[in-house]
Parts: C-alpha cells; structure tokens; sequence
C-alpha cells in the first residue's frame, strides 16, 4: 500500500478511509449490511486475476429491489419520483406504491417483448417518467439496461445499437429544448438502419410532440400496451451480484465506443455507502440532481442512489433559466429538495442572470450544494457558496467509477473544504498522484498523474463490454512498471492529502518544456473581475511547441472594440503573468458569447483546439450550440 498524506481529521473519517484501504474485505462486508440481500455472499471480494475484481460472490439481490420493494411498507405512500418538465409544463409526483406499479407494468411490457434475463434493452429517452420506469423494469427482471443520450445523433447511436445488441430499444417521439421539440423517431430509425443488428422490437412512447412513422410489426405504442397490462404483478429475478446491470457508453471516444460494464451487488453497496457517506442522503427527504439519464450522474444519483437511500428524486426535463433563473430553487422550495447535485457550467449559466433569483425562493430545506462533472474553479464556487449561504461541495468521479473518488464527506464529520479542491479520498479508493515517468508517488504539491490502485472498489466498472483486453490496455497500461488504474487526469495533492485536479492528461500544453494544465491557466484568467468563463487550448507552435489560446465569455454582455478588447486583453496576461509566471501567459485571448459545450455541460475542449489548428472538429452531434465553433473562426479572423 502507497503511503498517504494524512488528512487531520477527528480521526472519524481517517479511520474510515485507511480500514477500507488496510482491509477492504471487512470495511465492505460491513457496508453491505445498508441492502436487502435474497442470498448472502460467500466472499466478499475475488481479486485472483487482476485487474479484475469480483465484490460479493455468491450472493444474490436486485437493485429494483433495493429502489422501490423494500420501500413499501414505510414509504409506500411518499414520493418517489417527482417530474418536472418547464418543457410541456407538467408536473407529477409518484409515490412508491405508484411507481412499484408503474415498473411492474414496464416490465411485463419487456417479458412480452420476449426480453429475459441477460437480454440488452436499449433506451434512448428524453427526461420522463417512463426513461425512470424502463430502467427499473430492467433491473427488475434482470435484462442489462444500455440508456443512450437522447441528444445523441443516428450513427453514434447505430454503433452502440451494433455493440450492445438490444433485443428491444424503448424510445418516445421527441425529446424538448428550450421549448422546441426535438425529434428522436427519425434518427432512431436511421440508427437501425445503419447497423447490421436489427432489434427485434420498438417500444414508443408518444407525446403529442411530433409526427413520426410506425414501423408494422417493430413499433409498439407504450400506451396501449401500459392499458393492457395496468394491473400486471412480475416478480422480481434475484441475480448474482457480480452479474451485469448496465452498460454505459463513455462519451468522446472515438472508433468503436466503450460500454462501462457495471455489476449488481458491488453497484448497490457503493451508491448506498456514498449516499450516507458523501451525499448526507437521509430516508423521506428529497434529492434533486440536474443531470440527465444518459450521463452517469443520472443513473447513480437520479435513478438508484436516491431511491435505494428511501428518497424521493426529482426528474428535471429542462434547462436552468427557464422560464427564468430561479427554477431549480423554485423546485427545491415546492419540493423541499435536501440535497442538490449539479455541474459546475450550469452554475456559471446562472452567474450571469440576475442575483435577485437566488434570494427569491425558501433554500432552508437545502443541506448542501453538490458539484461535479469538471473542476470546479474557486470564483465560481465563492460566488454561488455566498449567494445561497449553503455548503459548496465539490467530488470528483468518472463514468468508469460510478460514484465519487475524490469527495469532502461531511456525512462522516463536518470536514472543511478548500477552494478549488474536490477533497480527499473516499473510502475504498486508494488514489495517489504519481510520476508519469517513474510512476512513483509524487511529493506534496508536485503535478502528475491521478492513479488509483487495484482492486477498485466496489461499484467500479467490472470491464469494458465484449472486451476484457481493452479495459486492461486502455486503464491498467499507463506506466510500465506497475498496474495502476489511470484516470487521465492530472492532479497535485497538496501538503494536508486534498487534491486538485488540473485536467485531462492530453490536455496539459507543453510551452517550450514547461508542462502546464489548461485548468491552471483558466482558474487565474477566471480570478479577472470582468470574466464570466474561459477556455483554454493548447495550440501548435512552431517555437515553442505549443501556445495557450484562451476564449473567454465576459460577464457583461456590451460588445467590446477592438481597442477595449486590446486592453482587457492586455489586463488578464497581466493577471496570468502575477499568478503563474510568464510560461503560462496565453498567447491569445479571444472574446466570445458562448464557448462550446455538449449539452451535459462539458467543454468541447478539442473541437476548439482543431478549429484553431484549422483541423476537422470532429463528430459533433452533442453539441449544445452549433453557432458556438463558428464564434471561436471568427474570433480569430
């Protein structure tokens, strides 16, 4: 075991962290005493082929168990699930006993479709209560759940048709956007076209919002068939733990994507622990996470995390300024929201509306702010921690982990958090910065790799779908001396074991020798008063190798001239050069109104590269706004 820093604590949480890290077998037999389990396991863990690790063998459960059934007696008659949509303007709460219900109908749906244990049923969904209800009917009966981003378009969403093999894709007409309906039917249909595996059924949701062709003996109305089977009972199927509940395509790759495999029991156990630990989830609350289904956010901590906790989750279909900016504190004033999960760019959206909507609402139901998805730079973080007067709590975690590796874990003790930090190490992850020559650990506050070693803990990626050898290749290959998971993140960990992330591996610039993070040189272009966001690229030079470019949006909206952008051009190298040298001094900054984003709020941080480098941008069906790349060619014209 890699010697940590030490975080001076009360001793609650390092007893915690280093028993889970010196005996994780015992630490996680305990945890798994927060589920219902059918069978017990025999083994805790199986870690006799590395990388692979197998948590909880032998025993049996579900995770729609574990969600809803346990719930009924004590919360047969709460919420469970809340909808909202500012999209069509509805709102419907289901209880527990109502959502049970509403499972079980989905699930006979399935059964009928010929969907057994096993199976793939792919769902490429909008945010709405049916998305909520197939997943857990697949849970239910044990078929392996593959959701799709609904913004994805035809060919990313025919490759992952190709790879998962669905025997039933469950689909609706159109998802909706800042009030215009966008249609999923054609491009789903396309994407069936285009790939040489052709599942077996359709099931549709419509919802008025747009035209669409039924395909005879395919496509089957959701609901004529929710009418037909309203009062159906299905039994839940007890599956292995170290059987497959999803698989989860990680976004941006490129070539033939990579299903995240993720297990049952392992699953169950980890969003449970964190949900107590991390998230201060606690039983008849209510837990609002901004995300959507297709991220991984959505299916820990929309779906699972909250429901297996006893909490109720709300399902947001819209964006955070409509009808106006006060809508998310709205809904956790009607709602009573105790936890609030959310991004970083949602929150730098909101920055540049008026303050007055964020003292409008009742928040004191409201624990904490969650943060995650990127780092998270301090003027945001102080900005929104002072205008709502909640904890800002920053975590860091990936698709490939599905729930948090770095976290401030305030439902342990009340830790403090640093600015710009998304914490220490939570429990069961032994993560270290390591060289990415030596692969040795890295002193305090010495940049490199953010690695973790094996075996990961429990609710980790089992493997890459269909292909053990990639996942072992693509994670476990990074330093030739030692098999160490990498995140590809690069991160320092300061002198008090908190860590800061820096940005992905192949986004650290090399400027004439000098490596340096994108996040560095964002964070102290952010710390200018008249900025709102920025990005930064690393773009070819023939000199130096590479020069930082930034774009940055500027809080307030009047058009700058050419001689005032000189200026505060001028200005924000003056702030770079007092805060990290003359190394780190952008060779450019470029203003623009929007930089571009997929619509989960990530920053396209390549498109922009390759546009600068007058290179393709690549597949661009998840952006957010199209005219966004066009801003950046004709910010440098």
């Amino acid at each position: 075991m890699v010697e940590q820093t030490k975080y001076q604590s009360n001793g609650t949480y390092q007893n915690l962290y280093d028993e889970s890290i010196r005996n994780p077998k015992g630490f996680w037999a305990r945890q798994a005493d927060l589920i219902h389990w059918q069978k017990p396991f025999e083994k805790v863990l199986d870690d006799s082929k590395p990388p692979f690790a197998a948590w909880y063998v032998g025993g049996e459960t579900n995770l729609c168990y574990n969600a809803v059934d346990r719930h009924l007696d004590q919360l047969g008659d709460k919420p469970a699930l809340i909808y909202v949509s500012t999209e069509v303007d509805q709102e419907k709460v289901y209880t527990f006993r109502q959502l049970h219900q509403e499972v079980q109908i989905a699930a006979a749906m399935l059964q009928k479709m010929g969907v057994k244990k096993g199976d793939r049923v792919l769902i490429y969904m909008p945010m709405i209560p049916e998305a909520t209800f197939a997943m857990l009917a697949c849970a239910r009966i044990g078929a392996i759940h593959s959701v799709v981003f609904g913004g994805f378009a035809s060919h990313s969403l025919a490759s992952r048709i190709e790879d998962a093999k669905p025997k039933v894709i469950v689909s609706a007409d159109a998802g909706s956007r800042a009030g215009k309906a966008v249609a999923y039917k054609p491009l789903l249909d396309e994407a069936i076209e285009r790939s040489s595996y052709k599942p077996g059924h359709v099931l549709m949701v419509n919802r008025g919002l747009v035209p669409f062709n039924t395909v005879e003996g395919r496509d089957h109305d959701y609901a004529a068939l929710r009418k037909e089977l309203a009062t159906a009972k299905v039994p839940v199927t007890w599956l292995g733990a170290t059987d497959t509940s999803y698989i989860l395509y990680t976004s941006g790759t490129t070539g033939k994507p990579k299903g995240v495999q993720r297990d049952v029991g392992g699953y169950a156990v980890a969003l449970a622990a964190s949900m107590k630990y991390i998230f201060m989830g606690e039983k008849g609350k209510t837990f609002f996470a901004t995300s959507d289904i297709g991220w991984v956010v959505g299916h820990s901590y929309i779906v699972y995390g909250p429901l297996i906790a006893g909490m109720a989750t709300v399902m947001y279909e819209g964006v955070p300024i409509r009808p106006d900016a006060g809508i998310w504190w709205k809904i956790v004033q009607d709602h009573k929201v105790s936890v609030l999960f959310s991004a970083p760019t949602a929150v730098r959206v909101l920055k540049k509306q008026d303050p007055a909507y964020l003292s409008k609402y009742d928040l004191s139901s409201l624990k904490a702010l969650f943060l995650a998805g990127e780092p998270l730079d301090e003027t945001t973080s102080d900005w929104i921690s002072g205008a709502i007067g909640k904890p800002i709590v920053d975590n860091y975690w990936q698709t490939e982990t599905g729930w948090p590796i770095l976290a401030v874990q305030r439902g342990v003790e009340e830790m403090p958090g640093k600015l710009g930090s998304p914490g220490v190490p939570v429990f069961g992850f032994n993560v270290n910065v390591l060289n990415e020559d030596t692969a040795q650990p890295c002193k305090a506050n010495e940049k490199g790799v953010v690695a973790i070693e094996g075996p990961l803990p429990p609710g980790c990626m089992q493997t890459v779908w269909g292909d053990d050898e990639r996942f072992v290749k693509t994670y476990w290959s990074s330093f030739k001396t030692r098999q160490v998971y990498s995140t590809f993140d690069w991160g320092i960990r300061d002198e008090d074991g908190y860590f800061f992330i820096l940005g992905r591996t192949d986004d650290v610039i090399n400027v004439a020798g000098h490596r340096l993070g994108t996040r560095e040189i964002e964070e102290s272009i952010s710390s200018h008063p008249a900025v709102a966001e920025v990005a930064v690229v690393g773009v070819a030079d023939q000199v130096k190798g590479q020069v930082a470019v930034a774009f940055a949006i500027l809080k307030s909206a009047d058009s700058l001239d050419q001689a005032q952008a000189k200026t505060l051009e001028a200005e924000i190298m003056k702030v770079v050069d007092s805060q990290l040298g003359a190394v780190a001094r952008p060779a450019r900054v470029y203003f623009v109104n929007v930089l571009p984003k997929t619509r989960s709020g990530k920053l396209l941080r390549r498109s922009i590269q390759a546009v600068c480098e007058g290179r393709d941008p690549g597949d661009m069906t998840t952006i957010e706004d199209p005219t966004a790349l066009a801003q950046i060619k004709s910010a440098m014209a």
